[in-house]
């Protein structure tokens, strides 16, 4: 499986997703076309979820969580990748397209506009990459392309854990436009894109009610700490912001995110450590559906830590764990001011523990617990089922998963 190279950066700093043994997932397979070499890849992504209790019409609103993936067996998604990769060549160009089909392809949401509901298939990536040879070289992706904004990605087999956080539920997932990355030095890069709005639809446009050429902007920047950092060599941190319009938000909305994060190694070889903190503010801006919200600006943060520590050759560990805050009203999963946490709840606790250990060639076998936690006071209902306690006694509420994670890799 083909990873993107911040997810390779951040892989590099020891705690996304290349696992041991998926260093051969970068070795594609070739196609013959007419335009060589041509690379075939992806995945097959499956998973068992128990959710211990009863009552598990409503579970915790993290990214791709729904509720007829509780208590059974589940085809997540499957991943198929066609790609040239850009050469040495001063004026090199390539391309790729990443398809995804399945229930999480659904919850991607990159449906163009004038698609009709929802197919079980979407398109996750698909452009035209390019270089110029300015400076060190400066490469293009023109088209659909992935946000450069997270510590996790869409790709579950290249995070530490199977399930999502609440940072990657209220990150942005994609954009149509163009993204522009030059390797400032050894050490350092910076990316700067254009595109059309803030929101994942394909070819979707902020036009009404914005003006015609009102587009979203966002940039990032990539630091490497040097070598002789001593047991920090090889550490990264990294920072990305967002703003645009997304059509998409329960009628329309301005929205702007900011992350920050870091992977630190540590004196020990075996343990590596993370952190990130993720910021998305909404101001509504639904004049003719909503007249009375128009204006609403609507927040939602989150801070994630991470640890992995290898084991074995095969064994690894991974824990996680996350606070998320809102103002009750705004729910990332799909950047809707009309949702919000499970039950409209102003804060929720998560933990994640990973065990994983790769037994058979190119699969990735993973079993995981989740215990995510109310915190907050606003209309908690609904939300683990027998485990719950009325609202009027500000109970908190607790749900659990216990999931067994198999994806193929090809």
């Amino acid at each position: 499986m083909k990873v993107n190279k911040w997810t390779l950066g951040l892989a590099a700093a020891g705690l996304v997703g290349l696992p041991a043994g998926s260093q051969a997932d970068e070795k594609l397979n070739p196609m013959l076309t007419a335009v060589t070499p041509t690379t075939v890849s992806g995945y097959v992504n499956t998973s068992i979820h128990w959710d211990p209790g009863t009552g598990n019409r409503v579970v915790p609103s993290y990214g791709l969580n729904a509720p007829n993936k509780a208590d059974g067996f589940n085809l997540d998604v499957v991943n198929l990748t066609i790609e040239k990769p850009l050469d040495e060549a001063n004026w090199a160009a390539g391309y790729k397209t990443e398809l995804l089909f399945g229930q999480d392809a659904n919850a991607y949401a990159t449906q163009s506009p004038t698609s009709v509901g929802a197919a079980d298939f979407a398109i996750k990536q698909a452009y035209v990459s390019l270089r110029a040879p300015v400076g060190n070289g400066l490469d293009f992706k023109v088209g659909v392309w992935d946000t450069i904004t997270g510590y996790e990605v869409f790709n579950s087999g290249s995070n530490p854990n199977y399930t999502r956080s609440y940072s990657w539920t209220i990150e942005p997932t994609t954009f149509t436009g163009v993204l522009s990355t030059y390797q400032l030095c050894k050490y350092a890069s910076a990316s700067v894109g254009i595109a059309n709005t803030y929101g994942p639809a394909i070819n979707g446009r902020a036009n009404p009610p914005k003006a015609e050429s009102y587009k979203t902007y966002l940039a990032g920047l990539f630091l490497t700490a040097p070598e002789d950092w001593g047991f920090l060599g090889g550490s990264a941190f990294y920072a990305t912001i967002h703003n645009g319009f997304n059509a998409g938000t329960g009628g329309g909305a301005d929205q702007t995110s900011y992350f920050v994060g870091a992977t630190l190694n540590t004196p020990l070889k075996w343990l590596k450590v993370g952190a990130c903190y993720d910021y998305l503010g909404t101001t509504d801006d639904r004049p003719v559906s909503n007249p009375g919200d128009n204006g609403t600006t609507l927040y939602a943060n989150a801070v994630t830590l991470y640890a992995s520590m290898q084991a074995a050759e095969k064994l690894s560990f991974h824990l996680r764990g996350e606070y998320a805050w809102t103002d009750s009203t705004l729910i990332a999963g799909s950047n809707d001011p009309s949702g919000g946490f499970p039950g409209g709840n102003s804060e929720v606790l998560a933990a994640t523990a990973t065990i994983q250990y790769d037994l058979w060639k190119n699969v990735l076998s993973r079993l995981e617990f989740r215990w995510d936690h109310q915190a907050g006071d606003n209309d908690m209902t609904g939300y683990g089922g027998d485990l719950s306690k009325p609202a009027s006694t500000n109970g908190k509420r607790n749900a659990y998963l216990l999931a067994l994670n198999l994806i193929y890799k090809f």
